[in-house]
């Protein structure tokens, strides 16, 4: 086994059944009950049997813009995922130099597991919407089946009529999730005025921001 096998879990070991990954990438800068929610849903909706989240090393849509540290965003999201048996935080993203793009770490993974594990890649219905934008769009809707979370009310029609035109053969799930108005950035403004977000994120990703003294200044 390769290094960088070893930032996965094993998952596959058995030829006569399929396994679903999910995979949750994103910033997670910080990492909130937001995230953790639409991965339960997600995991229990399409019966998946691990969820890999996957701070991004690098995010493409953030070139020009603050990121914490990769090391601060990794150790937030073990300390957020440790009480799940079915969530696994993964260094993968953050220690693939360059550029992180979604569909290189869906490349990736498919080649280091076998054909019974199939990959879902979970993200918000609004990401759904700016998916042609992604980075060679066409190979990721190969690579994976993509579970769009949703929130009551909102208009999923506009987002299908959208993938349905471009002619890309992407399979995406709907699934709604209880209307969580929470942000990473709005958690980081409120740190930086020194006002609580306490029951945004879980009580131990909020005492790391304490301690290491993460979002204190407007960058």
């Amino acid at each position: 086994m390769s290094s960088r096998d070893r930032l996965l879990p094993p998952l596959g070991d058995d030829p006569e059944r399929t396994y679903r990954l999910g995979i949750m990438g994103g910033t997670f800068d910080p990492i909130h009950y937001g995230h953790l929610v639409t991965a339960e849903q997600a995991r229990e909706a399409l019966d998946l049997d691990l969820v890999l989240f996957m701070p991004a090393g690098s995010p493409a849509f953030k070139q020009d813009k603050h990121v914490s540290d990769p090391e601060d965003r990794y150790a937030m999201t073990v300390l957020a995922t440790a009480a799940n048996a079915a969530f696994y935080a993964s260094r993968f993203e953050i220690d693939r130099p360059g550029v992180t793009y979604t569909v290189d770490t869906l490349g990736e993974l498919r080649s280091r597991y076998p054909d019974n594990v199939e990959l879902y890649f979970i993200t918000g219905a609004d990401a759904i919407m700016d998916i042609l934008a992604w980075h060679d769009a066409e190979r990721l809707a190969s690579l994976a089946t993509l579970i769009a979370a949703t929130r009551p009310g909102y208009d999923i029609e506009t987002a299908k009529a959208r993938i349905a035109a471009s002619g890309i053969d992407f399979d995406v799930r709907y699934i709604e999730i209880p209307a969580l108005a929470i942000s990473s950035s709005n958690i980081r403004e409120l740190v930086r005025d020194g006002k609580s977000a306490r029951y945004l994120t879980s009580e131990s990703v909020m005492g790391y921001i304490q301690k290491n003294d993460l979002y204190v200044t407007g960058e």
